[in-house]
């Protein structure tokens, strides 16, 4: 993907590299078992990311994330761009939408993420969300993020405040 898109400025702003990472996040999600036992541990504090693999060049990271019933993400945007899958259970999804003025984020919608479900976004306050796992099953996912394995823990999530209102119906 990278190769195809060196044209770009940056290559996940291309169309192709979006889709070309939905199709084959979509593809590990189909065949989840080459996870091996270790790489699906869970944590009783929070979840827990697994790296998995990095690009020798920096220009991305692939960890599994488990998470057990009740943990969930932090409210955040990302530094990078992004990318998921639902390897196993459900996840929820809140979307929020930033609000400059106030300087805080407000929940525009909630959604279930079922085995399978995929998703991209762009690096910015544009995609600002938060995964948990609202189920009693503990939940698997696979991210790939535009960072350096190394800058896994460090440079990836832009964690912001979050509007304490209800969401809007």
């Amino acid at each position: 993907m990278f190769e195809a898109c060196v044209k770009f400025p940056q290559p996940p702003d291309s169309r192709f590299f979006a889709r070309s990472m939905r199709l084959a996040l979509a593809e590990a999600a189909a065949s989840p078992a080459f996870l091996t036992p270790a790489q699906r541990e869970g944590s009783t504090e929070h979840y827990r990311r697994h790296l998995l693999a990095a690009d020798p060049h920096g220009r991305y990271a692939i960890a599994a994330l488990v998470w057990q019933s009740r943990q969930m993400s932090p409210v955040h945007a990302h530094h990078t761009w992004c990318g998921y899958a639902v390897l196993e259970g459900t996840l929820s999804e809140t979307i929020f939408e930033w609000d400059g003025a106030r300087h805080c984020a407000s929940a525009t919608r909630v959604q279930a993420r079922t085995q399978g479900a995929v998703s991209f976004v762009r690096g910015g306050r544009g995609g600002i969300h938060r995964l948990g796992n609202d189920g009693e099953a503990p939940a698997v996912s696979l991210h790939i993020y535009g960072v350096s394995g190394a800058q896994i823990a460090t440079h990836v999530n832009d964690v912001v405040r979050a509007d304490a209102s209800p969401m809007p119906v």
